[in-house]
C-alpha cells in the first residue's frame, strides 16, 4: 500500500463504524444488559476485585521467585539482636555448627566474633520487656477471673 491509501483508512474507518452502528441490527446486537447504576457498580467492583487480585498474585509470584529469595534458610537461624544505637545492631546468628556474633550498621556488616554453636537450641534466655510482662500478667488475671 502507498502511503497516500493509508492517509485515507482512518476516515474510511470511521464511516463503516459510523454506519455499522447507525444499523437497525447493530441496536439489536450491541443493547446493554441493563441501564441500571446497580449493575455498573457490580461491573465496577468485579473489575476492582480483577484488577487487585493480578497484583496480589504478581506480588507473590515475584516474591516466591525472586533471585535472591530462591532457596530457604536452611541451617541459618537468628538467635538474637540487640540495638546498639539508632541504627546500629549486635546480632547473634547461628549457621550450621557456627555460632557468629556480628555488628550490623546502616552501611556494613562486620563479623564481631566466632564461636562454636551451643549444644542446647535455646542457650540464651530470651529475656521479655517489662510490658509484655505486664500484659500477660493481665491477661492471665482476667482468664483466671472469667
Amino acid at each position: 500500500m502507498t502511503v497516500r491509501r493509508l492517509r485515507c483508512l482512518p476516515p474510511l474507518l470511521a464511516v463503516v463504524l459510523t454506519a455499522h452502528a447507525s444499523s437497525p441490527m447493530a441496536a439489536e446486537t450491541l443493547s446493554p444488559i441493563s441501564a441500571t447504576p446497580f449493575v455498573g457498580f457490580l461491573k465496577m467492583l468485579l473489575a476492582l476485585a480483577l484488577v487487585l487480585g493480578t497484583i496480589a498474585v504478581m506480588a507473590w509470584g515475584l516474591r516466591r521467585l525472586s533471585p535472591g529469595q530462591v532457596g530457604t534458610a536452611g541451617d541459618l537461624r537468628v538467635v538474637a539482636a540487640v540495638a546498639v544505637g539508632t541504627k546500629e545492631r549486635v546480632v547473634l546468628v547461628d549457621v550450621a555448627d557456627t555460632r557468629l556474633v556480628l555488628g550490623v550498621t546502616q552501611g556494613q556488616v562486620s563479623k564481631l566474633m566466632e564461636m562454636p554453636r551451643p549444644e542446647t537450641a535455646e542457650a540464651l534466655p530470651v529475656a521479655m520487656p517489662p510490658f509484655v510482662n505486664k500484659l500477660k500478667e493481665m491477661l492471665d488475671k482476667r482468664r483466671g477471673g472469667q
